[in-house]
């Protein structure tokens, strides 16, 4: 215990212990975040759409203290300077936060801070936001700001497209900072509304089981950024400010990349919608059947899914998963299962055998049940 009176986890306890380590005092803040799952809504939040994700119990945390002005990392066991540098590493997720601060108006003091995490990285859970919302949570409670969870999550997401570079919507940051245990949190990208929806995995004696591909995908390095363009340039051609307000009847008047990519989104927010009103009827069949379809959408109309996560998703339905797809923005990364609890075993089992016929790199696998959002536990 400590003296707010929650229970630290470990990975709480490896940043407070980091920090110690590294500066020799104690921290004055110690704050974790965790990484996501999108249950479905895959490259919509960017265009105005709507989102279904979940908190994971894999998170980032860091212990944090004012003055110092230096950045250390457990887990790559590696220390920088709070101030910019040229290249590129992990400490310009905190950096980026520590400047989008300032530029909302809420300008923190110089601070030294640790961090320590358990999301992979590169996987499409989310890392970046999580160590986003971890740290502009402890920055808030260390310099007093008390601004509201939704602001925090702009303010992140400001860093991530501004000082980054990635031009990402609000779902990762929204759900890292907002979500609650044993539920998803539909998010509105447009209004930034967000509503928990309930998620009782364990009564329905069902488990989410994630597949990490271990092929690594840096948004900054690979299609996104030329998908969103695409979004953006088929909402001109339809004359309509984002995708969320064109009509599956509006289709007609694109062609090629455009209409590919339109197509996904459009009838990808339905499916959001739908799978939402599955899940408040806890009609689980009907909720998987929209992943699988969700899938298929983004393989064929978006082209972001990878051979490996194909053979998950095949492997999923040929071991009885209510449903499949790719979770993230894909590339590579992570898939997810709604499978039967007791099949788990065997899904991973016959994904590890095909993944290695195919030649592919071995899979990680976890299941999980929906987390709590980002907090400060000192």
């Amino acid at each position: 215990m400590n003296r707010s009176g929650k229970t630290m986890r470990e990975v709480e306890r490896r940043a407070e212990e980091a920090y110690r380590k590294t500066f020799g005092r104690e921290p004055e803040v110690v704050a974790s975040a965790p990484g996501r799952i999108n249950l479905i809504g895959e490259h919509t939040d960017y265009n105005g759409g709507f989102v279904l994700p979940c908190a994971v119990d894999r998170r980032v945390a860091v212990a944090a203290g004012e003055g110092g002005g230096r950045l250390y990392s457990d887990d790559f066991d590696d220390i920088r300077p709070l101030q910019r540098e040229e290249k590129f590493s992990w400490a310009y997720y905190p950096r980026g936060v520590a400047w989008s601060l300032e530029q909302s108006g809420n300008r923190p003091g110089t601070f030294r801070a640790a961090f320590a995490g358990d999301v992979p990285r590169g996987s499409g859970l989310s890392s970046s936001a999580a160590i986003e919302a971890a740290t502009a949570l402890a920055l808030d409670r260390l310099f007093g700001f008390e601004l509201p969870r939704r602001d925090l999550a702009l303010i992140c997401q400001r860093a991530e497209n501004e000082y980054i570079g990635v031009q990402t919507g609000i779902m990762d940051q929204y759900a890292s900072l907002l979500c609650e245990a044993g539920a998803a949190l539909l998010i509105d990208c447009r209004t930034l509304e967000a509503r928990s929806v309930p998620l009782d995995l364990e009564r329905a004696d069902l488990a989410l089981v994630v597949c990490d591909t271990r092929v690594e995908r840096g948004l900054a390095g690979t299609g996104y950024n030329e998908r969103r363009k695409s979004c953006e340039d088929a909402a001109r051609t339809l004359g309509i400010k984002e995708l969320r307000d064109a009509a599956e009847a509006d289709l007609k008047r694109l062609s090629g990349e455009e209409l590919k990519r339109a197509r996904h989104v459009v009838t990808e927010n339905r499916r959001v919608m739908e799978a939402v009103e599955a899940l408040r009827a806890e009609d689980y069949g009907s909720f998987g059947r929209l992943m699988y379809a969700s899938h298929a959408s983004l393989c064929d109309d978006y082209e972001v899914s990878t051979p490996e996560l194909d053979t998950f998703v095949e492997c999923a339905k040929e071991e009885g998963a209510l449903g499949a797809r790719l979770t993230g923005a894909g590339f590579g990364g992570c898939a997810i299962a709604l499978i039967p609890a007791g099949g788990s075993e065997s899904l991973c089992k016959n994904c590890r055998r095909r993944f290695a016929e195919e030649g592919f790199k071995e899979p990680a696998f976890y299941s999980f049940l929906p987390a709590s959002g980002a907090e400060v536990v000192r």
